[in-house]
């Protein structure tokens, strides 16, 4: 999920974790079979975890949403700790994009559902876990049926209106969430408690962020990229935060949000306090954020280009390529130019194009669409898109081109 900046946080108390008395409602099983106790051995001599943690994990309940790059190492690790029962919410495939950080999933699940291969992965490496998997879009007709009766509940989900779902559900089932967004080097990791843990100090993700921002103003890491390391490094501070909530050890991360930057392995905090709620118990600012059906958030409308058509009439276009340096070398229209959307939305005229028409296009079109609607605000008569992006144009013009 991409990393974008939190809002200001407003004065208020700071989230505390949960004491001895405030654990998670895990009640520890009674006994630990030898295989347990020999897999488990090395939990059993830490200091506040032991034998009890060991069996308070072992009857836990922790919802997975989403098998990519976050999940993969939360739920490879959950699985190894013991944790006693795991579900897998994912709708999507396994793709060749995907290994470069999804390392639950191999060559040879590639085309199967993420949910198969999470499974396989999870039984393959530890037997005594019980795993189930829900192959469907999380949203908000089914959030709470899928996530009620868990303990816990992680969010490796790579949109925001996915995570505002989870949110909201975990919210109203008094669910712990463990959060965390990443996106080229950066990445963001936090734990919301309930108010059945922490009272009135408790925050949520509408805390954070409490004006979503568009789907269009967030690259995702398909579009921007991401390290792979760093995602299994953040993967596996979330499933270090469900091991310490289900077990109480230590210092859960709420309250604060960890922000790191891998690029020099540097990391800091900054404080989430509770906004201001309305009656319904949401911070007074995120209502209505979502458009209704059928509305758009766009106001201008921008004609399209098939890729057939752009190929077509090559000479008579300005074509503009707004994706990322990185990106067109790894192929592009034939006489387009480079311009990164950062750069257009920074034109305060549109002297950089002249009066001829102008096509852009990005990987699948979502910067494309932004920097059309830039250039037609500044005035330019005759501005296109390009349908599906580089990959409509690997599609109908030049399969020889790499998919990314």
């Amino acid at each position: 999920m991409p990393a974008t900046t939190p809002g200001s946080t407003t004065p208020g108390p700071t989230q505390a974790g949960p004491t001895q008395s405030g654990l998670l409602p895990v009640a520890p099983v009674e006994e630990l079979t030898a295989d347990q106790l020999s897999r488990y051995s090395r939990h059993l001599l830490l200091p506040g975890i032991g034998l009890d943690g060991q069996k308070r994990l072992v009857n836990a309940r922790v919802a997975v949403v989403g098998a990519g790059g976050l999940g993969s190492p939360a739920l490879l690790y959950l699985a190894a700790a013991g944790v006693g029962h795991l579900t897998v919410i994912d709708d999507d495939r396994v793709d060749l994009t995907n290994l470069q950080r999804q390392v639950i999933h191999r060559v040879e699940d590639l085309g199967n559902t993420k949910v198969d291969s999470a499974l396989r992965a999870v039984r393959d490496l530890n037997p005594l876990v019980s795993v189930t998997g829900v192959r469907e879009h999380l949203d908000e007709t089914n959030a709470m049926d899928i996530l009620a009766g868990h303990h816990l509940v992680l969010d490796g989900s790579d949109n925001f209106d996915t995570r505002y779902v989870v949110n909201d559900a975990a919210v109203a089932l008094g669910i712990p969430l463990v959060w965390a967004a990443v996106l080229r080097f950066d990445a963001q990791i936090t734990t919301f408690l309930p108010p059945s843990l922490v009272g009135e100090a408790a925050v949520q993700l509408r805390d954070l962020f409490p004006v979503p921002p568009r789907a269009e103003d967030v690259p995702s890491c398909a579009e921007a990229g991401v390290l792979g390391a760093m995602v299994g490094q953040v993967g596996s501070i979330m499933a270090g935060e469900a091991v310490k909530l289900i077990t109480g050890t230590g210092e859960p991360l709420a309250g604060r949000v960890l922000l790191l930057d891998a690029l020099t392995q540097r990391t800091r905090e900054i404080p989430l306090r509770p906004l201001e709620t309305t009656g319904d118990g949401h911070p007074g600012t995120t209502r209505g954020w979502m458009p209704e059906a059928g509305e758009s958030r766009d106001v201008v409308a921008i004609p399209e280009m098939t890729p057939l058509q752009v190929h077509e009439h090559n000479d008579e276009l300005q074509i503009i390529d707004v994706r990322e340096p990185g990106e067109h070398a790894l192929g592009t229209v034939p006489q387009a130019r480079t311009v990164p959307v950062g750069e257009v939305l920074a034109w305060e005229d549109r002297a950089a194009v002249g009066e001829g028409p102008v096509v852009f296009y990005c990987k699948t079109g979502p910067r494309a669409g932004r920097a059309a609607r830039h250039l037609v605000h500044l005035g330019h008569p005759d501005v296109r898109v390009m349908t599906g992006g580089i990959l409509g144009w690997i599609d109908e013009v030049d399969p020889s081109l790499p998919r990314y």
